[in-house]
Order: C-alpha cells, then structure tokens, then sequence
C-alpha cells in the first residue's frame, strides 16, 4: 500500500505568471496589508474584498491587471502551526480541480517563513483520499501529483527547503497511516499489516521483527494470546520495531494499540456504528508512523516500538467476563468485561519493553476508553502520567502542533477501584465514573516502576468527522505529537 506525492519545490523572490496564493491573517490594519500586497502583486481593485477579514479557511478570488488568477486565503488571527496546516489542506483540497501548473505562494509579506513545514504539509495532505476500496479507482489527476510549488519569499536557503521537505515526508507517513485506520478490517488483518510494518523497515531502515501466536504463547505474552482465541482465522501477531542512532544517548519505548476490529467479544458491543470499530488500531498506527518518521529524519535517539495486533471476536475460545488469565508480567487479571480488551494487549507490550529493554521513557497510545471521549469531547487526547517534567514536554508538542492533550490525574485514590477478590487485578473498575483514570492505573501496574511513562488516551482524537469525508475517519493523530516531542527533548538532527 503506497501514497505517491510529487511535488516540485522552487525559492524565489520574483514575480511571475501563474495562480497565486496569498495567504493573510486576521488583523486590525488588514485593509493596510492588503493594499500593500496589491501594489506588489499588481492588483488595483483591492477595495472590492471590504467583506473579507482574514478568518481561517476564508478566501477570495480575484484577477490582477496582467490576467493572472489568484486567491486571498485567511489564516485567522494567531500565528499557530495547526491553523495554517489545517487552512493550506482545507484550501488546496477544495480547490483541487481548479489549481493547474505552477502555483505561487507569497511568503514574506507575512513572514511565513517558519511556517514552512506546516504549509507544505497542509497541501501534501490535500491529497489524501478514502476510497481505497471504490470499483473505480481515485482520481490520480490532482495537480498535487505533478505540481509546481513556488513559494515566493525573500530567503532563498537550503534550511528551508529542508522544512518544505520534511512537512511532505510528514504528509506521506500520515497518509499511510490514515489508510491504514480508514481500511476496513477484512482488508487489514494483524498479518496485513505486519506485513506493511515489515515493509516500512526495509524502505525506511528500521529493524522489525514479527511473532506470530505460536511465539507469543512461547514468550508469555498470555494476555494478547487471551484476547485473540476469539478469532481463530486471524489470530494475534506482535510486532516489535527497533530504530537506532550511532550518536544516540537515549532510548524511548512506544506502545500502541493494535485491535484491528472490536466487537467487544462475549461484552458485544451495540450495532449502531460499530463499523467505526475499525479504528481501534489508531495508537499502532501513530506509533509506527512515529518510528518511520524517525528513521526518515535520521533522528539521534533510539526507539524500540511494540505494537500487539489482534481482533477482539466472538468465537466458542473467546474469553468470558469471570474468567481469570494471565500476564507477560505475571500478575493475574479478572476479566469484568470483555470490550475492556485494549488494556489487556497494552499490559503484556508495556511488560514486555520494560523488562528487556527498560528505555529512558516509556509512552503507549490507545484508542481505549468512551469516558475520555466524554470527559475531553473530540480536542484532546487525555494524558496520564507519573512524570511531571514528561508529561509538561507533551503538553508542550501537543500545543505547538495542535495535536492536543490534556492531562488527568494519575492518583492513588483510584487504585482500589480496580482490586479484584480473585486476581491481582481486574481491568474494569465496577462504578461507572473515571473511566480513562482506572484504566491508567490499570496500565500503571505493568510497567514495573518505571518512573517516566504517560499514557494517551486518543479516543476521541484518533478518528472523527472531517470535512473530508461523510462519515468519520483518520486523523493521523500521534506522529507530528511524538516526532516534535523527540525532536525537542530528547533527540536532534543528525
């Protein structure tokens, strides 16, 4: 499964004949600006844009004195990376059809300069399209494919265009991993995409190594081994991804969940959207894309990811509310409810890592609870931790890319909630409140005391509705968080 995005990337600072960009905020003196950019720009009839203010995602048309065409596209009121992304996809994506040839891009009047790598994502992600699965194949005939972007500026340097590039290698991972979520799940069995995984390794040059069920008994992984009897023609596959720097002086652990489609097992789930089950592998995907943007980047950190794919089904092997089952770790686990199965895949990664790599830092990612949904709406991911200085940094990315989290706290007053008389713990607190904390702390008891974890929640973020699409679907949620948070703490440019 591949996304192709060609783009052509020139620096000048002339002014020459083709559909023109102008990008303004949202400002007291907007009248000002604008005159000054049609004397630039060689439009006299400025006047006629009074109703246009600079809001995000407006635009106006308008022709200049030589006949070229043009847009005005507003950029809202605060200089933030997640707006001008948002706005540049929003833009090129409506615009499609009707941008040709060469498309220039006036910079400097607005010192957009920083803002290269968001602009240059934002259009590259204008190409993404969700019907992988239609008889008739998507368009492949945007402009996008075979474009001439031309970003008028007064710089001319090679760090810029490093950024453009980096915000379209960006695009790329995002696309993929938005198809990956968006697949339904007949077309993306834990073996399919381990199988990508794999593919991604070789391309991006990290290592990948795959255990199928057999190794996974073999290892102990008991809890993910539990949750896929209920799917015997897919049965679960974990996957572990190592990427390393020479210089690096650090080692980060990613977990992300990998249930590829929830039913909810023996605690069936109700038929109304369950279709949209199919996104319960959203933390896998941004954790994989995180590890190939990484790579891509050459950052100087190490990464050891761990990804546990499996369906959670129905089936006479499926595992029953009561039954008790073991653990990576060890510990025994009373299973309340069955649909509380992220949990469990989640507890035998986080063993796993903590005990033959023990990194630095530790960070899972999962699409887990209804209550944080309830608790955050569709803005932010819900963050734990009991790392003030990790958990402060991931608040920092997550406000920097707009790819937001907000944190819940990790107390022991939750702790007894989720006590069982039969195990050593149980994965789902019987009183229907806290529901994204008691799971935490359900995590939190397998990470064998390690002292820089947080957890994220994205289930709220991870899919939802767009203007892109009729229904809901991928966000790309994760990769741009956990590359930004690595660039900024932990790693740097090779």
């Amino acid at each position: 499964m591949k996304i192709f995005v060609k783009m052509e990337i020139k620096i000048n600072s002339k002014i020459n004949k083709s559909t023109l960009i102008v990008p303004v905020f949202e400002q007291e003196d907007l009248k000002t600006k604008l005159l000054d950019v049609c004397k630039l720009i060689g439009f006299d009839q400025w006047s006629y844009f009074d109703d246009f203010k600079g809001k995000a995602k407006e635009n106006c048309l308008f022709i200049t004195s030589s006949g070229e065409k043009g847009y005005f596209l507003g950029l809202g009121k605060n200089r933030e990376q997640a707006v001008i992304k948002n706005t540049f996809r929003s833009f090129f994506y409506t615009k499609k059809e009707k941008l040709n040839g060469t498309v220039r891009v006036l910079l400097s009047h607005e010192n957009l300069e920083e803002f290269a790598s968001s602009i240059s994502n934002g259009i590259a992600l204008a190409n993404y399209n969700l019907g992988a699965q239609k008889k008739k194949e998507p368009s492949k005939s945007w402009f996008l494919e075979n474009a001439i972007l031309d970003f008028q500026t007064d710089l001319n340097n090679d760090t810029l265009i490093i950024e453009f590039e980096k915000g379209i290698a960006l695009a790329k991972t995002q696309m993929k991993i938005m198809e990956w979520v968006d697949a339904p799940s007949n077309y993306k069995t834990p073996r399919m995409i381990s199988d990508w995984i794999k593919e991604s390794g070789k391309e991006y040059g990290f290592e990948v190594k795959i255990f199928d069920n057999n190794i996974c008994v073999d290892l102990g992984l008991k809890a993910l081994v539990a949750v896929g009897k209920g799917s015997v023609e897919n049965p679960p596959i974990f996957v572990l991804m190592e990427y390393s720097h020479p210089e690096a002086s650090k080692t980060i652990g990613l977990i992300g969940k990998g249930v590829t489609f929830d039913t909810g097992g023996v605690s069936l789930k109700p038929g109304d959207n369950m279709n949209y089950m199919k996104c319960d592998m959203g933390g896998a995907a941004a954790v994989v894309g995180a590890i190939e943007m990484a790579a891509k980047l050459k950052l100087m950190i190490n990464i050891v990811a761990a990804v546990p794919l499996t369906e959670n089904c129905i089936d006479s092997l499926a595992i029953k509310p009561g039954d008790v089952i073991g653990s990576y770790s060890g510990k025994t686990i009373e299973v309340i409810n069955t649909d509380a199965e992220g949990r469990l895949i989640l507890a035998d990664a986080l063993s796993y890592v903590k005990k033959n790599y023990n990194p630095d830092i530790l960070i899972d990612l999962a699409t887990l609870t209804g209550n944080c949904i309830q608790s955050l709406g569709y803005a932010a991911a819900a963050l734990l931790s009991n790392n003030d200085d990790l958990a402060n940094a991931i608040l920092a990315s997550g406000q920097k890319t707009g790819e937001k989290t907000w944190r819940m706290p990790l107390w022991d007053d939750y702790k007894d909630m989720m006590k069982s008389d039969v195990a050593d713990i149980k994965n789902l607190s019987s009183a229907p409140v806290a529901g994204a904390i008691t799971a935490a702390k359900f995590l939190e008891e397998f990470i064998d005391g390690h002292t820089s974890w947080a957890h994220l929640d994205i289930a709220g973020v991870a899919f939802g509705d767009s203007e892109y699409s009729s229904m809901k679907s991928a966000t790309g949620y994760g990769v741009q968080l956990l590359v930004d948070f690595i660039e900024n703490n932990i790693a740097s440019n090779k």
